[in-house]
């Protein structure tokens, strides 16, 4: 998870700051420069803390070896890997931009005065086109060929900064006597970011395989290359993620690509709350991928109803709880169903 961060900004940092500020007119300079990084990696971070969230019951759990530039493929979880990182950077710098933790940077006014049908824009929106530039200058930077692998990621880097204008929120605010509510003034607000990872998660499953000219491709010449990728993009709207491989079978161990398996993957079978993509986890992980469902129970125990005695001394009870999980576990002849574990917690 972290390779990802810090190696988008070291390409950055790497380069030559003057040259940075001179192709940047809203940095003034290398503190400037240094602030912007801070986000990008706090953006980077939060991304893929989403991608986790987003894909905790599939197969493809967004395991840190796979959002680490030298592990990525070119699959539709790659895909989804790109959108979430570029949206998580944009959303972040955003965000600090209307909380003014950034230099030459604030709320955008520039629909102010503009009226609506009963509105009026005003108060403070989220600056989305700063966002968005920064992102673009930093995620995007990384992408130096002219391949198909570039011009992908590139796109999907773009419609992850869709996602997070798709889903912005328009908030109001009443005026008028005794909140008649005859006149509103609204502003532009960025969602929470949850709400960019379902829509991305969406798209996701949307996910369209890009059918590129395979012997212009390998022929050689850029040329040839970039004018197979442009045909190939016709009709694909900047919203939607894009692939080129289909995806391995993430139920089974790789090692040799770095893929785990489903094998000792908890799963959920019941649970207050759960929504049905939860509920149907240990058919997904465990029996679809040919393992069967392990009950795991393990008793904690821990100190409890501790009192104090003056002077000076605290009884605790020792309290015990079990704690039962469900994990994919291969199918054996004469394996138990149910393993009991002991765990005594600190007092």
């Amino acid at each position: 998870m972290a390779h990802l961060i810090f190696w988008i900004l070291f390409l950055h940092l790497k380069m030559d700051v003057g040259h940075a500020v001179a192709s940047n007119f809203l940095m003034t300079g290398p503190k400037a420069y240094l602030t912007y990084a801070k986000s990008v990696q706090v953006g980077t971070q939060n991304g893929i803390e989403e991608c986790k969230h987003q894909f905790a019951w599939d197969r493809w759990n967004c395991p840190d070896s796979e959002t680490h530039p030298r592990g990525l493929r070119r699959t539709r979880e790659t895909s989804f890997v790109h959108a979430i990182s570029a949206a998580g950077v944009m959303y972040t710098l955003t965000r600090n931009c209307s909380l003014g933790d950034l230099e030459n940077c604030g709320c955008d006014v520039s629909n102010n005065g503009k009226t609506g049908r009963g509105w009026l824009w005003g108060g403070c929106s989220d600056n989305l086109d700063f966002g968005e530039k920064i992102s673009k200058q930093y995620v995007d930077a990384q992408e130096t060929g002219q391949d198909s692998r570039a011009a992908v990621n590139l796109h999907n880097n773009a419609a992850g900064r869709q996602a997070v204008k798709a889903t912005t929120k328009r908030i109001c605010r009443c005026h008028g006597m005794s909140e008649s509510c005859s006149l509103q003034t609204c502003w532009t607000q960025l969602s929470d970011f949850r709400e960019i990872g379902n829509y991305l998660k969406i798209k996701y499953s949307q996910a369209q395989k890009l059918d590129t000219d395979k012997r212009r491709v390998r022929a050689g010449n850029s040329a040839d290359s970039r004018g197979a990728i442009v045909d190939a993009f016709g009709g694909v709207a900047q919203t939607e993620l894009i692939y080129l491989e289909d995806s391995p079978d993430y139920c089974r161990r790789n090692a040799s690509v770095g893929l785990h398996g489903t094998e000792g993957r908890e799963c959920l079978q019941h649970g207050a709350g759960l929504t049905q993509w939860e509920r149907r986890s240990c058919r997904r992980l465990c029996h679809e991928c040919g393992l069967r469902v392990e009950e795991r129970r393990t008793e904690v125990v821990s100190s409890c109803n501790c009192k104090f005695h003056w002077c000076c001394k605290v009884n605790c009870e020792d309290c015990s709880q079990v704690i039962v999980k469900h994990v994919c576990a291969k199918r054996e002849a004469g394996d138990g169903y149910a393993v009991w574990r002991r765990y005594r917690g600190p007092k």
